[in-house]
């Protein structure tokens, strides 16, 4: 395999990734300027290249243009110091993999980073970069937009196996969009002129969800009063979607495995064996591995449901994500409460960026549409509800010593993990013992 170069000023910085990378195996080639970085390309192809954004000579994206030139399949990741997103989302849409940020939050993010870009390297896979404007990036349904590779991967994913009778198996946080993401499965379906029926396994007991899944005969239990046709036979010939399937208990389990196994079922109450023709797609925020090793989940049915798993990054993983959802959404919210002028502010857009989006997908939406509801025309920092978080400011982010980044970086995982010092460190990548001394450094021991 060829080598990996590192390009960063910092040579602590610098010696601490290719100690990592050399940790796992990787040959690493060390540069610190431009023209180092220009030399060592002349001479020799890479595997990977990962390059910090500000250099004595010129800047990561200097070193991103010559080796789109002189050598376009190579992949490339750009460094940015904390406060300085906006220039990573610019080397996205250049098609840069991805970006790393200082300071490092933990050595597997820089494992899986690169363990990611190598395996889509030698797949032959090609990067697709965004589209050179910042509107949103439309994806395979239009209602999913994306500029992280790790999304456009999962599109290329899903039209792969959106026109086979695959059953899917969707894991992800809730509010990563999961039941968005099966419709498109099913619009983009040979099922697409058939039913998309939806049922929610953690909203119902299980009684209730036994009937909505089967159907139940007039008099099966008190309340039936007339026959109930479920959702198996709702949905023929078109697609099924179980959210939270893990929340089954172990009975119904073992009716959904003949189900899916046998096409054929009864409703509550009855006697008359239906049949069914429906593709399922299962989605669950909880580790279904986990579950299934644990007991508390059928080996049999997990391995029927999981013929296809796609595994979708929660919000706060995919950065670039949320300019693109963002002005998406946005847009949506202006043409809904006729705001045509409406738009994000620099500043609001960086407080967007720099919080942690618990809720994902969904609490974007949610987060912006309030905005649009408040705002005259252009959205700022006091239309968001958090707006009351500390965050680097944009306009002055450039202008920061590493001290001053440090510090603040310190500051917002500390606030970002309610002030426990060994959740904070460990995003930040660094010892316990190292966030402490750098408390007392910065006079932070009462934060």
């Amino acid at each position: 395999m060829d080598p990996i170069l590192v390009v960063d000023e910092d040579p602590g910085f610098r010696e601490l990734l290719a100690a990592i990378l050399q940790g796992e195996g990787y040959a690493v080639v060390l540069a610190s300027r431009v023209a180092e970085a220009r030399a060592a390309g002349s001479s020799k192809r890479f595997s990977l290249v990962i390059s910090d954004l500000k250099l004595p000579d010129g800047d990561g994206l200097d070193v991103q243009k010559f080796f789109l030139e002189k050598s376009p399949g190579t992949p490339f990741v750009l460094i940015t110091a904390f406060g300085t997103v906006a220039t990573a989302v610019e080397a996205l849409k250049r098609g840069a993999l991805d970006y790393l940020e200082k300071p490092l939050r933990s050595p597997d993010e820089l494992r899986r980073l690169v363990r990611r870009a190598l395996a889509l390297s030698s797949s032959g896979e090609e990067q697709v970069p965004a589209p050179p404007e910042k509107a949103a990036t439309p994806g395979l349904c239009a209602s999913m937009v994306a500029r992280d590779p790790r999304m456009l991967h999962i599109f290329d994913l899903l039209e792969k196996v959106a026109p086979t009778p695959a059953n899917v198996l969707l894991l992800g946080e809730s509010g990563v969009g999961k039941e968005v993401i099966a419709r498109c499965i099913h619009q983009h379906s040979r099922r697409s002129s058939r039913p998309f029926v939806a049922v929610n396994c953690a909203a119902l007991s299980p009684t209730l969800v036994e009937s909505e899944l089967f159907g139940h005969e007039r008099g099966a239990f008190p309340g039936a009063v007339a026959r109930r046709h479920g959702v198996f036979e709702r949905a023929r010939g078109g697609t099924l979607f179980l959210d939270e399937i893990s929340e089954l208990d172990p009975a119904l389990q073992a009716k959904l495995l003949r189900v899916v196994q046998e096409k054929k079922f009864e409703r509550l109450g009855g006697e008359e064996t239906l049949e069914t023709d429906v593709r399922i797609i299962s989605a669950t925020n909880r580790d279904l591995q986990r579950d299934v090793q644990e007991g508390r989940f059928r080996a049999d049915l997990y391995y029927r449901l999981s013929a296809f798993p796609i595994e979708i990054p929660p919000l706060r993983e995919r950065p670039a994500d949320i300019d693109a959802l963002a002005d998406h959404f946005v847009a949506l919210a202006a043409a809904r409460f006729q705001k045509p002028q409406l738009r994000l502010s620099d500043a609001a857009r960086f407080q967007l960026r720099a919080h942690s989006w618990p809720g994902n997908v969904r609490e974007l939406e949610n987060v912006i549409e309030r905005a649009a509801i408040l705002a005259d025309g252009e959205i700022l920092p006091q239309h968001l509800p958090f707006a009351g978080e500390r965050a680097v400011d944009p306009a002055t982010a450039g202008t920061l010593n590493v001290r001053e980044l440090e510090r603040r970086a310190i500051e917002e995982a500390l606030r970002r993990h309610h002030g426990n010092r060994t959740h904070a460190a460990r995003e930040l990548g660094i010892s316990l013992r190292t966030l402490q001394y750098r408390l007392k450094e910065y006079g932070l021991t009462r934060s």
